[in-house]
């Protein structure tokens, strides 16, 4: 007999919390890659079709097949063919969705940058969670939301139970990027391409080609260029001008220093 935990949570999606929401994620991304994709995703409808009509449903029938492809048109964005967390919170109502209120307040990748360097108060290369809490408190008030300490504690707690990937208690700028929309989400298109830090520290000399410690607008121009020519990036002039636009929001001042550069380019960053 299958145990409890076992079993699929009750998708009553319209009555869910933000928690609730997080508990169904971690059941149905089985393998933890970050999407609900194949049999996931074919578990995930079935019980989300159980819920709405009272009664089982067969995978194998046409019916069910077509409902799910309608389902993955409105709900996967990036026609990927699988489904991420920020596309299924679209499910949440409206009260507990958070995440619409992040996307209202932070918009594109710029301004992302934008928010990530002024609530990374400490320079660490990370959000850690009292930092969080304040930046979701100045979210909230944005929104002309209306929370006590006890939901901000909460919120905060499943912000980080989303998007903390390694459990350490704080996000890094990758995690914390993917509260992003997919197609704002330019991190997402140097997952490929990270660095080492050791080949990060060749690259900023290569670049920083006055020795100042800093990259100004006109390396950044070359580095990027290069870079996605280099790992056979199909970007466009226009995805090259939001790329650079994201990275000097970084800046202080136009002056993008090593630190904030080897957040974004480095897969195993000393910071």
């Amino acid at each position: 007999m299958a145990t409890q935990a076992q079993q699929p949570p009750h998708l009553h999606l319209a009555e869910l919390t933000a928690a609730q929401f997080i508990d169904i994620w971690k059941h149905f991304d089985a393998d933890g890659n970050g999407y609900i994709e194949g049999k996931e995703l074919e578990n995930f409808f079935k019980e989300l079709e159980t819920s709405r009509r009272g009664a089982s449903t067969d995978p194998t029938q046409v019916a069910f097949k077509e409902k799910m492809k309608e389902f993955m048109a409105k709900f996967d964005k990036n026609a990927d063919g699988r489904i991420e967390m920020t596309e299924l919170a679209q499910l949440l109502p409206t009260e507990e969705n958070f995440l619409l209120y992040f996307r209202e307040f932070v918009g594109s990748s710029s301004e992302f940058m934008t928010a990530w360097r002024k609530y990374d108060t400490d320079r660490s290369g990370y959000i850690e969670s009292n930092e969080l809490k304040g930046f979701l408190s100045d979210l909230l008030k944005k929104a002309n939301r209306k929370y006590d300490d006890k939901k901000l504690n909460e919120y905060t707690q499943t912000i980080l139970r989303m998007f903390d990937l390694n459990g350490d208690g704080k996000l890094g700028l990758s995690e914390m990027a993917r509260l992003l929309p997919v197609q704002e989400n330019f991190l997402l298109k140097f997952q490929g391409t990270r660095l080492t830090v050791k080949e990060f520290n060749s690259l900023f000399i290569i670049y920083d080609k006055d020795g100042n410690g800093y990259i100004d607008e006109q390396e950044l121009d070359a580095l990027l260029n290069d870079l996605c020519d280099k790992n056979k990036m199909d970007v466009d002039a226009a995805g090259l001008v939001g790329y650079k636009k994201s990275l000097m929001a970084l800046s202080d001042g136009g002056k993008l220093y090593r630190t904030e550069l080897e957040i974004v380019l480095c897969r195993d960053s000393t910071l």
